[in-house]
Order: structure tokens, then sequence, then C-alpha cells
């Protein structure tokens, strides 16, 4: 049977019935090719004992074919339009549980049914992210005390190749993912997919989340401080950016001792913070903080 909310005049009928005109700043785009949906749930490697929590469902189209692969739907809808046109759609679906509200104000394990008291519930996140959202609604899950598995989101093109980058193009958004998951590009996904067409393409970005991140729960803030010092003068070399950055952040480190930290770390200080791996920002970060707690007990 093919999915049914794929079909552009339905599409069209269901928004003029809720007198709904899909908006940019949220980001509804309605998808409308069957190729890009089937992509979307192999990408997702689904089972029938999965658990899945869907954002933005919209119109429902997703959520749909999710249904016929997985145990559970949890779906959240911001728009309470939707919300009603999901319930009266798919009033027969004991799989599906429909959620109104801001997934952001929503805490996963208040989300997803119960399997152990002593466990949190596995489970993966598949969705259709409205654009505006995309960086929040990744850093919320990720940060999590109760992280997904998996996730397999449809992003902005130019987004997911910054959160993919390598070495020579990466960025503090690269880091940020790439802090707790492994990701890669599964598909581009032109523009001419949606209803209406968005102004840029996208891509179908998959997350393998890391059962720990590159650096314990503690270290993370400080991690992506020195990160960020990096790249608030990503034109200059590490040896200048990094004292510029920790002055604009109110902390004081000679060029003379970033050149030592760098030189420790087995890191070139003349590279620029975009060629700057994951690891080696580790290496800088400890030998760093040696240097910045060395002082701070010497004073």
């Amino acid at each position: 049977m093919s999915n049914p909310y794929l079909q552009l005049q339905r599409i069209r009928a269901s928004l003029r019935s809720l007198d709904l005109r899909p908006s940019r700043g949220m980001g509804q785009n309605f998808l409308t090719n069957s190729q890009v949906l089937e992509t979307i749930v192999s990408a997702a490697e689904l089972d029938e004992q999965d658990i899945v929590l869907e954002i933005g469902p919209g119109l429902g189209v997703l959520t749909w074919e999710l249904l016929r692969h997985v145990e559970q739907v949890v779906t959240v809808e911001l728009d309470k339009r939707l919300v009603g046109r999901l319930r009266e759609e798919f009033s027969g679906s004991s799989k599906l549980t429909i959620v109104q509200g801001d997934i952001l104000d929503l805490a996963p394990n208040t989300l997803l049914p119960e399997r152990s008291p002593h466990q949190h519930t596995v489970y993966k996140v598949v969705a259709n992210l409205p654009y505006a959202i995309t960086s929040p609604v990744l850093r919320y899950f990720l940060e999590s005390d109760h992280q997904p598995d998996l996730i397999v989101v449809l992003v902005q093109w130019e987004v997911a190749r910054r959160i993919t980058a390598q070495p020579g193009a990466l960025s503090v958004l690269a880091h940020s993912v790439q802090l707790y998951a492994v990701p890669e590009i599964v598909a581009k996904v032109t523009a001419d997919s949606f209803f209406p067409e968005p102004e840029v393409d996208s891509a179908i970005l998959r997350l393998r989340v890391r059962p720990h991140p590159a650096v314990s729960k503690d270290q993370i803030n400080p991690l992506m401080r020195i990160v960020k010092a990096g790249f608030l003068h990503s034109r200059k070399k590490l040896l200048n950016a990094l004292p510029g950055g920790f002055a604009a952040f109110g902390v004081r480190i000679t060029k003379e001792q970033v050149i030592d930290v760098l030189h420790t770390a087995q890191v070139d200080p003349s590279r620029r913070a975009e060629t700057v791996t994951l690891e080696e920002w580790v290496a800088i970060y400890h030998h760093l903080y040696e240097v910045l707690n060395g002082e701070a007990h010497s004073g």
C-alpha cells in the first residue's frame, strides 16, 4: 500500500481545511517524494521492537511509514491544528502517541513508555525537522541524560555539511555534534521533494550516538570553551587565536604559554582552528587546564 500522505492533492486539501498556510518561519515543508521517505526509513535501521520519537510530524507522512515498521511511535507537534488532524487520521492506531507541545520543553523520559523502572527506554529519533530548530533540537537530544541510540533527520544541506565536516572545514557546530555522535550524510534531497519548495536543498543526516562522549560530562563545557576561543578569531593561527579568544572570555593566558601547550599536545601552533580534530582539542584541553589550574593555585 502506498503512503496516502505523499499525494500533493491531499496535502493541499488538508492545509485548506485547516486554514493553514505553511510557515517559512516554522519550516513547514511537506515531503512529497516516496524515494526520500524510503531512504529515511532505511537509514533509521528500524525493526519491530523499536520505539521512535518523531518531532514535527506535520500531516503524518513519516508517521504513517514509521507505524508500519516499529512497535511504538511518539510524535510531538507544536501546531494545535496539525495535532487535531493527526488525532483524527490515526485514531485507530494503538501504536501511536501524539503529544502537543514544544519538544525543547519536554524531557524524553516523560514522553517514552517505561519498559523498566531501573533502565532508560532505548529509542531512536526520526524526523523531518523544521529548519529553524535543527541545531537546538540536536543539541537537546545529544546533551540529554536520556540520549537516543540513533538520530535520523532531514536538515538543510549546508547544515549537514557543516556537522559532518572534516579537518580543514571544521567549526564549533561540527565539534559540538561530533563530541557526542558520529555523523554522516546518507543522501542529498532536492528542494522539489517538498511542498512548498524550500529555498535550499536538504540532506538526510544520520547520527550514531556514542556510548560515551569524547570527554567526561564535567569536562564538556570547559572543552567547548577552548574550542570556541580558538574559533573566535578563526582566520588567525592558534598561537594568536587562543590568547585573544580567552581574553574575550575574561581569561588571561600568554602566547608563550599557548605555544608550550600546543607543542606538548603535539599540535602545530601555526595551524588554524578549522584544521584541529576533536581528539587534538581534547589533548589541548588537558594540557591547557593544567597550566590554568597551576596558575590559579600559585596565585
